[in-house]
């Protein structure tokens, strides 16, 4: 079977779902329902495995209330990782299950490093690993990674050689959303700011992926909270994807995401994450539905995200 790149499926499950909506599943353990954190608390106690627990059923019930309006989830691995072995198992079985729905998984975890620690990272949460002279699939394996490129091109490399070598994908933080990304990022380097320097090196690690929808598997996170600094990269970097965090919570609305996008409507996906897994403690949600009903709130929410974005895009 012919492999199929990462930027392929992303675009054609865009296409199919009419959504560039990604959810962010990023479960917090004091603000899930309290009857999913008592049930999991009187069967295992107060311990790692009862917030890993709760965690899971968390999520399942988001991924089976939002998996047909959207393309992918992204989990935010230091959401996991915080509850030790017992939430790493909650990250893979939920990698797993959104996989098996149909779902892309983009594991949000701004990997970094050089030589073959960046190339176990890459086999880790990309590929596959040797165990024993087998290569066997790789249990944090998602669809693809958000890394860190201002280590450079070596540090990147191995990332593009497992997208090539198994379809997979990684978005580079290029310009992020959060208040102080301009104390670096915006830094005057030749007359220009640093991140229009780290899009034009996306832009290029990502020539050797590009595939036939036009974008290349080597994508970029850009903040929807400074729009006109999207509007600059995307024509900075016609065939890189855009994963765009900031809807919702951090306030950026679907006006200000628009501009990541291409004449056409195309090339982003827009991540929510508080606003669409939390959306049962805010009105008009908190109101409809309650604790008890957070996965209908989630799809709620979602398919009210995916209205104000598809009216605000372009249509070429």
């Amino acid at each position: 079977m012919a492999l199929v790149r990462f930027a392929d499926r992303l675009c054609d499950a865009i296409e199919r779902k009419e959504s560039p909506v990604v959810v962010g599943l990023d479960p917090q353990l004091d603000q899930i329902p309290a009857f999913l954190r008592r049930a999991c608390q009187s069967v295992y106690g107060t311990t790692p495995r009862a917030a890993a627990e709760a965690l899971w059923h968390f999520n399942r019930t988001l991924i089976d209330a939002v998996y047909d309006l959207v393309p992918a989830v992204k989990p935010q691995l230091a959401f996991y990782e915080r509850y030790g072995v017992e939430g790493l198992r909650t990250y893979v079985r939920t990698v797993r299950y959104a996989r098996e729905a149909g779902l892309l998984v983009i594991a949000d975890g701004k990997r970094n490093d050089i030589g073959p620690t960046a190339a176990f990272y890459a086999d880790a949460f990309l590929g596959h690993a040797s165990l024993f002279g087998q290569d066997v699939p790789a249990e944090f394996a998602a669809d693809a990674l958000t890394v860190n490129g201002y280590l450079g091109g070596d540090g990147i490399a191995p990332f593009v050689e497992r997208a090539e070598s198994y379809g997979t994908g990684l978005f580079v933080l290029v310009k992020t959303s959060n208040p102080s990304s301009g104390d670096l990022q915006d830094l005057d380097v030749s007359g220009r700011p640093l991140y229009e320097h780290m899009g034009a090196l996306v832009e290029r690690w990502g020539e050797s992926t590009r595939s036939a929808c036009g974008y290349s598997s080597v994508g970029a996170v850009v903040g929807a909270t400074y729009p006109e600094q999207g509007c600059r990269l995307r024509a900075l970097m016609p065939h890189t994807l855009f994963l765009v965090p900031g809807y919702g919570t951090q306030g950026a609305t679907a006006a200000d995401v628009a501009g990541c996008f291409d004449a056409r409507g195309r090339g982003a996906v827009v991540n929510a994450s508080r606003s669409i897994c939390f959306a049962f403690q805010r009105e008009p949600y908190a109101s409809r539905y309650g604790a008890a009903g957070y996965g209908a709130a989630a799809r709620a929410a979602t398919e009210q995200m995916r209205v104000e974005i598809q009216r605000a895009l372009p249509r070429g």
